[in-house]
């Protein structure tokens, strides 16, 4: 038996990347799954945000599982869709056990730089695009006395890095968003948690913007991506950590197995969070 035989499990940004590979597994473990992603270009993000093509590719392999799919294409940013998303999984599952909000993007530039669309783009997806989910699934939780809500923050919603305060600021976001929401939803017997993951080998980083910072040179290649990656973790033989090690920890939180925790983060990073810091641009 699975351990999560007879759950629906709403996962967003499912089409690619993290969020495909926690529907995969959560139609392992039994759960049929509601897939949402946007499935349309940003202006903002630099790189090529997952298609309708890669939603089909998820939707199929949670169906080779034997489990039943949902796939939505919804913007995270309106609250309107997301609520519609939330209603058609309803009509057609009948409950919603597990939320993962996993939707989310990514860019670079110095702070003093952003232009206010960089900045509005990623608060709305990252920080207020969390809000929005949870607020569509929790009245239907609550009524239940029951469910699961693990939230995608980040190693920079624990730390900053140079040219990221919009992530960052939206990643330490979602950790204080979520604490709250155990709080609050907890009474209810709704668990909210958060997982962290370092870098992960998806097409968030994969493209040649994630090459030169990885790399710290214009030019970078992916062979400098894996190699430089392999300063992030203090585990021997680590770089870019799979998909699959952050769906295992986003697994157990929303499972059984840690029915009595709430309002943790779950860093899953290679050991990067003990690492001392060093200062990427001394100034003599």
């Amino acid at each position: 038996m699975g351990r999560f035989d007879g759950k629906v499990a709403l996962v967003t940004g499912a089409a690619r990347g993290q969020g495909a590979s926690h529907a995969a597994s959560f139609a392992r473990e039994g759960a049929d799954v509601i897939l949402v992603d946007h499935v349309t270009n940003i202006d903002t993000v630099p790189y090529d945000l997952a298609n309708k093509a890669d939603l089909d590719d998820a939707v199929a392999a949670v169906e080779s599982q034997g489990r039943r799919a949902l796939g939505v294409a919804a913007d995270v940013r309106s609250q309107t869709a997301l609520d519609a998303v939330v209603a058609q999984g309803l009509e057609q599952f009948g409950h919603i056990d597990v939320l993962v909000t996993n939707a989310g993007i990514w860019s670079m530039a110095p702070l003093w730089e952003l232009t206010d669309e960089q900045w509005q783009d990623m608060i709305d997806v990252n920080l207020t695009g969390v809000f929005r989910t949870i607020k569509a699934v929790a009245p239907h939780m609550i009524e239940r006395l029951s469910g699961s809500i693990v939230v995608t923050s980040s190693a920079n919603g624990l730390e900053p890095a140079p040219n990221y305060a919009h992530y960052v600021a939206s990643k330490f976001g979602v950790i204080g968003l979520a604490q709250n929401a155990a709080l609050e939803l907890g009474p209810y017997n709704v668990r909210v948690n958060v997982v962290a993951p370092g870098v992960v080998d998806t097409k968030l980083n994969d493209w040649q913007g994630g090459y030169d910072m990885i790399a710290g040179h214009p030019g970078g290649t992916p062979e400098d991506r894996v190699e430089g990656v392999r300063h992030w973790p203090v585990l021997r033989g680590r770089s870019l950590l799979t998909p699959q090690s952050i769906s295992n920890a986003v697994l157990w939180l929303a499972s059984d197995d840690a029915a009595d925790i709430s309002g943790i983060t779950v860093p899953v990073d290679g050991g990067h969070c003990v690492l001392p810091g060093f200062n990427h641009n001394p100034v003599k």
